[in-house]
């Protein structure tokens, strides 16, 4: 398929010629994946490394996720602009040249600069990935070619601790990033001489003003967040907030008044998708806040090395892709709401049982959380997103994509610096205890902060007591045209 062009109802080519293609995709999607899953084993080293504190080194995870959230509506256009191939590979470039200067990184400061250039690269590869993906599948073939896209989804989450931990223990965090640099340019490689041009198509005009307003509020309030782990009353933490709050107001401002908007917020005018979206902003919390804090409770509480947490993570992982297929199929019969609330009970669960931790609890008790919460991210994750389209008005289903992507990314920021600013305050009060062991302030201040995410949870499994099946006819995208469900990138 080299030099092909891919153009409007054309048929597509066999399994067999589009496998080279398919692994150039795969490649800078495992990429991508396994880099963001490592980086949590890996904070207790930076710490170590750069000699400061947890609030300021979680910025190499918030940046990297905002950086994420400001590309995702951009791919679309983008890929309709120049081209889906060009995108794609530039994305690939880009996120190899910020894992060159991640390895070269001589401060903190510059790390978290680094991280946000792999952001901006890494953004747009999921959603380029998707569309290239189903563009390329041949007919009656394209649940067979997504399962095959579902190797990296599925794997990178679960080598990426380990890896991540092996390298910090036994080498050094740098290789983190180094070893993207020969997996990316062989994907670039690959991609190059194998990816098929998709035919350009004609683009409204980019919305400037909520490209604009959306990171800087996005990335002031989550700066103003994390900034009160110090002081709630300082300049910064206030500073960030109000200008956050100032840019939100008037990205909202500029979404509803635009006519091909960045982010596409009318779709909240349907009550149910609301619903649902609150259930998955709540979830994101809940899940991604407990992924983040337990390696760095296995490390600092527990004296875990990071290999040995990566591998502690490992069931998680596992649990997630067992229970992601049995989800998918009995979404079709149940809906969402029941694998929604069975999700985040399970979620709710493996948080009360953490916050009960004490330091010296065995390996059982560690994993058996770990365990559910896989469970319940895997039953609930893709119901959940599902569930979310088919709630969207019609003619608007084609942008959901691009919105629950990019919100996503923004709630897992505003989880982390948020817990991060938790974590840091009752650190201080435990810590403050003459009576109270390094040990037992940790386990103290962790447990209370998993206590936290735990009600946080019981509010979502309220929340999807409120959802609603929705009926499974085809949707169509304003004009009568069928829309392929969950296939979609907004632009």
């Amino acid at each position: 398929m080299s030099g092909s062009t891919i153009k409007a109802g054309e048929t597509p080519a066999s399994i067999r010629q589009i496998l080279a293609p398919l692994s150039a995709i795969i490649i800078g999607l495992f990429m991508v994946i396994l880099d963001g899953t490592a980086m949590n084993v890996a904070l207790p080293g930076f710490m170590n490394e750069f000699q400061t504190s947890f609030t300021v080194v979680q910025w190499t995870v918030t940046g990297y996720a905002l950086a994420q959230a400001a590309v995702i509506p951009l791919a679309g256009w983008l890929s309709d602009r120049f081209g889906a191939k060009n995108i794609f590979l530039v994305s690939v470039a880009l996120f190899t040249v910020g894992s060159l200067l991640c390895a070269l990184a001589g401060s903190i400061e510059q790390l978290i600069t680094y991280r946000v250039l792999q952001g901006l690269g890494g953004g747009m590869l999921a959603p380029i990935a998707m569309a290239f993906t189903y563009r390329l599948s041949p007919p009656g073939k394209v649940g067979a070619v997504m399962g095959m896209m579902g190797i990296p989804i599925l794997l990178a989450p679960a080598a990426g601790p380990v890896v991540a931990g092996w390298l910090v223990d036994y080498h050094s965090w740098v290789w983190i990033f180094l070893i993207n640099i020969p997996v990316g340019i062989i994907g670039l490689l690959i991609g190059f001489r194998t990816l098929p041009k998709i035919e350009r198509q004609s683009v409204a005009s980019l919305d400037v003003l909520g490209m604009l307003f959306g990171p800087l509020a996005f990335a002031a309030l989550s700066y103003g967040v994390s900034e009160g782990a110090v002081s709630w009353t300082s300049a910064k933490t206030i500073g960030g907030i109000v200008i956050g709050v100032v840019a939100l107001i008037a990205f909202i401002i500029v979404e509803l008044n635009h006519k091909n908007p960045l982010l596409e917020l009318r779709v909240f005018r349907s009550m149910n998708f609301t619903r649902g979206i609150a259930v998955q902003w709540v979830s994101q919390i809940s899940l991604f806040g407990t992924l983040f804090l337990f390696p760095l409770f296995l490390q600092q509480a527990k004296g875990y090395s990071a290999f040995d947490t990566g591998l502690i993570m490992l069931p998680q992982a596992l649990a997630a892709g067992i229970a992601m297929p049995i989800g998918g199929k009995l979404f079709d019969k149940l809906g969402a709401r029941p694998l929604v609330i069975a999700g985040l009970s399970l979620v709710t669960a493996a948080a009360f049982i953490l916050s009960g931790l004490q330091a010296d609890d065995g390996l059982i008790m560690l994993m058996l959380p770990l365990v559910l919460l896989g469970l319940g991210m895997g039953l609930s994750m893709m119901p959940l997103n599902t569930h979310l389209i088919q709630a969207a008005p019609q003619n608007l289903v084609s942008r959901v994509t691009s919105l629950t992507n990019a919100a996503q990314q923004v709630i897992s920021s505003f989880a982390i610096a948020g817990l991060a600013t938790l974590l840091a305050h009752y650190m201080k009060g435990y810590m403050s205890n003459p009576a109270n062991t390094p040990l037992q302030s940790y386990a103290g201040s962790f447990g209370d902060t998993f206590l936290i995410l735990g009600f946080i949870s019981i509010g979502g499994v309220l929340l999807g007591l409120l959802l609603r099946r929705e009926k499974t006819s085809p949707q169509t995208d304003g004009s009568g045209k069928k829309v392929e469900v969950g296939m979609m990138i907004g632009h």
